[in-house]
């Protein structure tokens, strides 16, 4: 690809790259890189170091509760730690815990962007499309982090459809590996079964659990989990 060209695909301006080519410019802004990666097919790690095997940025929990005052005790914090530290935030559930955030967040709620569960998760493929949309347009915004509480629909399901979406679950994984995001995935241990839980902790590197944040003991490289389940 030629430098015109790339500068073109990833919005970076051609002096730019000659900057970063020759040396010359060093400290590369995240949403710069990002536009680089995104253009040139390849991962951020890749594009600075020639690897794409160091650890991965992606924070992804299961958050685990059981009652509604549990669901806000995780989830608020959750949101205002965003706020506080000007992340980019992305709530979605039901729209009454969203009424109920908004009003618990106040003036700040308007610095949080919004979506109905039922109306979001729709099928994996589009909500993956919908989370790197968010992500490249909050990068494109001058984020430097995203944090992104989301509470998938599990109730209703086919089994087939369980395991469809807990595959899209281990997947988010490897999708966004070297993004700058901290994921927290909503399950109600009261309203679930004990199978959907359990891909919760299969799928999830980490769990939080009456408030302490841990790693899952059953957590299963993406890998195996989609290719062998």
């Amino acid at each position: 690809m030629s430098r015109e060209a790339l500068a073109f695909h990833a919005s970076v301006s051609w002096s730019a790259i000659a900057q970063i080519e020759s040396g010359r410019r060093i400290n590369v802004r995240p949403r710069t890189l990002s536009a680089l990666a995104g253009a040139l097919g390849v991962t951020i790690d890749y594009l600075v170091s020639g690897s794409a095997q160091s650890a991965p940025m992606l924070d992804h929990r299961a958050l685990l509760y059981e009652t509604e005052p549990d669901f806000y005790a995780l989830a608020t914090p959750f949101v205002e730690q965003a706020i506080e530290r000007s992340e980019a935030a992305f709530v979605v559930t039901r729209p009454e815990r969203i009424r109920r955030l908004r009003r618990g967040l106040g003036s700040a709620a308007k610095r949080v962007e919004f979506a109905v569960r039922g109306e979001f998760y729709t099928t994996p493929g589009e909500v993956l499309a919908r989370f790197r949309e968010f992500n490249d347009r909050s990068m494109k915004d001058g984020a430097t982090w995203i944090r992104l509480l989301g509470e998938p629909v599990w109730n209703g399901s086919a089994e087939g459809d369980v395991r469809l979406w807990a595959r899209f679950e281990s997947l988010l994984n490897l999708a966004f590996s070297a993004a700058p995001v901290t994921a927290a995935c909503a399950y109600s241990t009261d309203e679930l079964s004990p199978e959907i839980i359990e891909h919760a902790r299969a799928t999830h590197p980490h769990c939080i659990e009456q408030a302490e944040l841990c790693a899952s003991e059953s957590y299963l490289d993406p890998n195996a989990y989609v290719l062998d389940g």
